[in-house]
């Protein structure tokens, strides 16, 4: 396989960090560009950072010209404070960066959503969630991947009191979550980073949403096909 290029949005967060190390460490890839609002505190002879203001991503837009772009910016409710902040921190610059993604013609665009996107959902964080996966999809990208994690785990920079309670609380009945109620196992961001890592170099054409519970795995719970939803075998 040839040597790979990646461009990386959100390498601060949990996932992001995650696969940052993954794509530094794994030889098939060369070069590898960050976007930050503040300089991490890593150097690596592959790594190249550029602190950006995220509103303006089309001023950086050739560094889209890369095999994969990894996509791992989000944000919460809490932390948005208003509605507004919210969608532009999760609509707006994912479909941003995925029609920057578009015009270069990069393989691979991968990107995190959440457990429960759907855009008919009457919940505000999951309908913003469907409804960037629903304008991404629509666009001409080689191969999309949406990634559909449940509450994830994880050394964060921030503390989140509520996640920590809940991720404790989850993690401790996991157990119990079985059947359709598996997806809602929470889930390690080293195991979300790694699936996107390998679903990038598969290098499968088209559309490809990852539910929760099949993550773990790293297998596809279903794809498109000619605009129809497909089951993956």
């Amino acid at each position: 396989m040839s040597q790979r290029s990646a461009l990386v949005l959100g390498a601060s967060g949990l996932v992001g960090q995650e696969l940052l190390k993954m794509l530094l460490s794994n030889s098939l890839y060369n070069h590898v560009t960050v976007f930050v609002r503040k300089k991490l505190p890593i150097e690596h002879t592959k790594l190249r950072q550029l602190e950006i203001d995220f509103s303006e991503l089309d001023k950086h837009e050739e560094c889209f010209a890369v095999d994969d772009v990894y996509c791992c910016l989000g944000t919460t409710k809490k932390k948005a404070k208003t509605k507004a902040k919210f969608i532009r921190v999760d609509y707006e610059f994912p479909l941003k960066a995925a029609k920057c993604a578009e015009k270069y013609r990069c393989k691979n665009f991968l990107t995190i959503t959440a457990i429960g996107a759907d855009l008919r959902s009457p919940f505000f964080y999951s309908k913003v969630k469907g409804q960037v996966e629903e304008d991404i999809a629509s666009l001409y990208i080689r191969s999309t991947h949406f990634f559909r994690p449940s509450l994830l785990l994880g050394k964060r920079q921030e503390f989140r009191l509520f996640e920590k309670i809940g991720g404790y609380t989850l993690k401790s009945c996991s157990f119990c979550l079985v059947g359709k109620w598996r997806k809602y196992r929470p889930i390690k961001a080293y195991n979300v980073a790694k699936s996107m890592m390998k679903a990038a170099l598969e290098d499968k054409c088209g559309v490809h949403v990852h539910e929760s519970q099949d993550i773990y795995t790293g297998e596809c719970y279903y794809s498109f096909t000619n605009g129809k939803r497909v089951l993956s075998k």
